[in-house]
């Protein structure tokens, strides 16, 4: 009987710390853009530096239009932000989170080696 109480409470105490569904489809959004190996590349750059079109695509050895698409995408999601400089963009991450985000994924990643 005792362990029927338990599982009830744990039950409830785990529900009711559960995000709104709102909440958990905004961050299954977010995890699906990180699925894309490209626009992890452009993640991974913009970590290094802010950059321009030019030089992402550049680096990724792509063309412009395809580096452009994928940073619509990013920005959408707001992982990367633009700030014009003239009269191209100059990319970056959007905040530290994003930063932590691909750090927890590398140190994941380098911990099954």
């Amino acid at each position: 009987m005792e362990e029927r109480g338990r599982e009830k409470n744990i039950v409830e105490t785990v529900k009711a710390q559960l995000p709104d569904d709102d909440v958990i489809y905004d961050l299954a959004e977010v995890f699906k853009v990180f699925g894309d190996s490209t626009r992890t590349k452009i993640l991974g750059c913009l970590r290094v530096s802010d950059l321009y079109v030019g030089e992402i695509a550049e680096i990724l050895n792509m063309s412009v239009s395809a580096v452009s698409h994928q940073l619509r995408i990013l920005r959408g999601a707001k992982l990367v932000k633009g700030e014009k400089q003239g009269k191209e963009v100059k990319y970056s991450l959007d905040d530290d989170h994003v930063t932590q985000i691909m750090e927890c994924g590398l140190t994941h990643i380098n911990e099954r080696e």
